[in-house]
Order: C-alpha cells, then sequence, then structure tokens
C-alpha cells in the first residue's frame, strides 16, 4: 500500500499519522535493515508454532530491504527453534550466499520464484496447516468467513502438483516446480497445495504471517458452517479489499499480542 494511501486510510480510522516517538533501546534492530527483518522471521516463525499452524515444517522468509534481489530465510530447522544466527541470504535463483555447510530447505524455490515474479511481495510463508488441508484435495473452494480472513475474497486457487509433474514426491524442490505454484498464485494472497499445505504472500512479514494464522482459522469455521448445513454468507469481493485494507492499518496490534505470547520481553 503506497504511503499517501495509507495517509488516508489512517485519517478515516481517527489514526494517528505522526511520527512514534519512543525511544529504541540498543537490542531492536533499526527497522528497514536486514537485522530487523531477520527477527520478524525469528518471530514470525515462532507464533505459527505456537499456534499450530507450523510444526516441525514449514517456513517463513523475507525480501531483503537492503537488496530486493535476495531473500532472507532460515537454514533447515523446525520453525520453533529458529534464532537470527540461523537466518540466511539467498538470490532469486534459491542459491545461498554463504551456506558455510548449513543445509538448506528442499522447499526455498517456492520463495525464490514467488519474489521473482512479484516484486510487490516482500514475505513468503509456507505452512502444512491441518485446517487447510482438506480444502486443496476436495472440491469445496476456501472462502472467507470472516474479516480477519477478508483477504480470501479475492480467491484462494488450488495448486496441483501432478498436473505438470506426474507423480512426485509432493516438494517443491527445483525452479520450474516454483515457477508452476506461482503461476497458480497469480495476484493472489494465498495459494492450496493439493495433499501438501498452502502458501500465503504478503507486504510485509507481519502481514504474511497473519494471512497463514487466519487462513487456517478460516479453513477450520469453514468446516464448522459446512457441517451445520444450508446456504453460507460468504464476505464479498469488495468487503474483502475494504477489511483487508484495515487488517493492513492495524497489524500491529495482533503481531504485539503474538509476540507477547511467545517472548513477553519482546512485546513493546
Amino acid at each position: 500500500m503506497a504511503f499517501t494511501s495509507r495517509v488516508l486510510l489512517a485519517v478515516c480510522l481517527g489514526l494517528s499519522v505522526l511520527p512514534q516517538t519512543r525511544a529504541q533501546t540498543p537490542a531492536v534492530p533499526p527497522a528497514g535493515t536486514d537485522a530487523a527483518i531477520n527477527e520478524e522471521i525469528v518471530i514470525g516463525s515462532r507464533i505459527l508454532a505456537e499456534f499450530g499452524v507450523l510444526d516441525g515444517f514449514g517456513h517463513v522468509s523475507a525480501r531483503s530491504p537492503t537488496n530486493p534481489n535476495h531473500f532472507l530465510m532460515s537454514r533447515s530447522l523446525a520453525p520453533a527453534l529458529v534464532s537470527a544466527d540461523d537466518i540466511m541470504e539467498f538470490d532469486l535463483d534459491g542459491n545461498a550466499v554463504d551456506a558455510r555447510g548449513r543445509s538448506l530447505f528442499l522447499e526455498r524455490f517456492i520463495h525464490s520464484e514467488i519474489y521473482k515474479a512479484r516484486p510487490d511481495v516482500m514475505s513468503v510463508v509456507h505452512t502444512h496447516s491441518p485446517g487447510v488441508i482438506p480444502f486443496g484435495v476436495s472440491q469445496v473452494p476456501l472462502r472467507p468467513m470472516f474479516h480477519n480472513a477478508a483477504f480470501l475474497a479475492a480467491g484462494a486457487p488450488v495448486w496441483d502438483i501432478r498436473k505438470d509433474f506426474g507423480e512426485t514426491d509432493m516438494l517443491v524442490r527445483d525452479p520450474s516446480r516454483g515457477k508452476s505454484l506461482v503461476q497458480m498464485l497469480g495476484d493472489k494472497s494465498v495459494v492450496l497445495m493439493r495433499g501438501h499445505g498452502d502458501v500465503t504472500v504478503g507486504p510485509s512479514v507481519k502481514m504474511a504471517v497473519f494471512r497463514a494464522y487466519y487462513t487456517d482459522v478460516n479453513a477450520k469455521l469453514q468446516s464448522q458452517a459446512i457441517a451445520l448445513g444450508g446456504d453460507i454468507n460468504y464476505l464479498t469481493p469488495g468487503e474483502g479489499i475494504k477489511a483487508d485494507a484495515i487488517n493492513f492499518a492495524v497489524i500491529d496490534r495482533i503481531w504485539n499480542l503474538w509476540k507477547m505470547r511467545i517472548a513477553p520481553s519482546l512485546a513493546k
């Protein structure tokens, strides 16, 4: 969202658009640096692990603010165990800038190909969240149940790896599979992966994590609503655009709450 649009939205919501004057402690990296983004990757990974959206698998990445042709991502490690020292830098072909013998995620090509094709994307999350899996293998489309999942109103396409690559191990382990996934994602915020999970993207780590969490929450709620029977009154595309803009504007409210859950000392 452009700065002018954010200001106009803030005015409409009655939010302050003045610079914050809170003093920063030396422990907090300056905003807009790789160190600050590394911290957000760590926090986002642990948040999603805490809430069961990620388990021992899945990953969070971010485009480097100092080099937009690179992205930042942990070495191959369970999300709950990720620390700032585990974050590595990659080019947009998925090559590690300085591997130093560290193991890499096989599916880093999900991230590299999205950053290559979508300059608007600043963060990517890949999960195997349990609530979402049924919507990737059934004929029921995932649709927005409530305002926090408003981004789903634009659609949540399903990518089937078997269509282009036959019977595989289901992993996006090379650029060609990554490109195929990106084509299905298109300009959307979410793409489901048949028999695998989902990918969410966003203009920030906070928003990509928010969307990963609420994609899973929405899927569980939708399953409950379907079980009740009858017609479901989903959000419209117009409602989705408006609600998603507000969620973006107030993202720090939920982010700081989540940070308090995983590490009280990090919450501000």
